[in-house]
């Protein structure tokens, strides 16, 4: 009898350190597979340093970045130099510090960003630049539309409204390579115009950081000077666009002047229902910033990335990934920027009386 309860206790024992076992393995297991897929320090880290955040635009896109990247299994820093030149390149080298994979830029200065993006290509992290391309130093891939034409498309509406008459050339700021191109596709449409003496250019003006303020004195300075005798503005965006057109209003102008812009902005397309800006171009924010997430995760795995031709930065000859602007005007807007979701109906049409809106979707 003896006998049989010593056997039954130690089969009692071995049963349970046999369990135990099993749990204990379980748990290394349990741990194990969370260190393999759902510990924070294996994911990957992009950091984006974005100009200014207090314009509308970079809003869009910041949203857009961050969800298809974490949708991606990204983990993103992001940053807002507010417009500082100077903050951005210290934003950059505190991200830099952080263990990142990519850094993606959407530069102030196109070609003050060469000390940074040395410095992070010498670490071993690849570098996106976003939608403006970044001058003078070793780039793994630019996202962007082909601001060339964003520039032909603003001036094409244009002198289809106002074939003949004054121009004002409303630039944007001036350390933005973007800005550059622009022109360059404007002049590829007006110059002609102007040798033909059909246009005369009476005034052309770059502004800094894209202010609306900024804009709005040298709208201010430009009627003065051509004692409001001016047909057309040629403004690179809806910013710049909006500033000019408070100067126009102030005379009396305004809807009677065209005036181009870009980005599609709320207030942008609400003057464009109202009759008080003509035309912007909207660059669908949504694609951009999903495929430069897209090409910054792969880039971060150290994936090749597949591109629609190259642009020469003045270093080397940078793959770009090249997308389609689109013409906005009046005609256009609800099946543009509403049937795409960037704005709503009632939101564009706030400002236009009930009897003047085209019906409701």
């Amino acid at each position: 009898m003896k006998k049989c309860k010593g056997l039954l206790s130690l089969l009692l024992i071995g049963m349970l350190v046999t369990i135990l076992s099993a749990c204990g393995q379980d748990a290394v297991n349990e741990s194990a597979n969370k260190g393999e897929g759902d510990s924070d320090d294996n994911r990957l880290k992009i950091g984006l340093s974005v100009s200014d955040l207090t314009l509308e635009r970079w809003q869009h896109d910041r949203d857009f970045f961050v969800e298809k990247a974490e949708e991606l299994g990204a983990e993103v820093l992001v940053q807002s130099a507010d417009g500082d030149e100077a903050k951005q390149l210290s934003q950059i080298q505190n991200m830099l510090s952080q263990d990142i994979d990519t850094l993606v830029i959407i530069a102030i200065n196109s070609d003050a960003l060469s000390t940074v993006v040395d410095q992070a290509k010498a670490e071993g992290i690849s570098v996106l630049s976003y939608d403006r391309l970044i001058n003078g130093t070793d780039i793994d891939a630019y996202v962007s539309f082909d601001n060339v034409r964003v520039g032909e498309m603003q001036a094409e509406y244009l002198t289809e409204q106002v074939p003949s008459g004054k121009y004002f050339l409303m630039g944007g700021s001036p350390t933005d390579n973007n800005a550059k191109l622009f022109r360059e596709g404007q002049m590829n449409i007006l110059q002609p115009l102007v040798d033909s003496g059909d246009i005369e250019i009476v005034g052309d003006q770059w502004v800094k950081n894209w202010d609306a303020n900024e804009a709005l004195k040298i709208m201010e300075n430009a009627l003065t000077a051509n004692k409001n005798e001016v047909d057309a503005v040629v403004a690179s965006n809806d910013s710049t666009a909006g500033g000019a057109i408070q100067a126009l209003e102030a005379q009396g102008l305004d809807g009677k002047v065209a005036i181009s812009g870009q980005d599609a902005d709320l207030a942008g397309v609400q003057r464009i229902a109202e009759g008080t800006q003509t035309m912007t171009i909207y660059k669908p924010i949504k694609e951009i910033a999903t495929k430069s997430a897209e090409v910054a995760v792969q880039l971060a795995k150290g994936e090749d990335v597949t591109a629609d031709s190259s642009i020469n930065n003045g270093k080397m000859d940078v793959p770009f990934i090249k997308l389609d602007p689109i013409q906005v005007n009046k005609e256009n807007l609800e099946e543009t920027v509403i049937d795409d979701g960037f704005h709503t109906f009632e939101d564009v049409y706030k400002n236009v009386p009930e009897s003047e809106r085209p019906t409701s979707p």
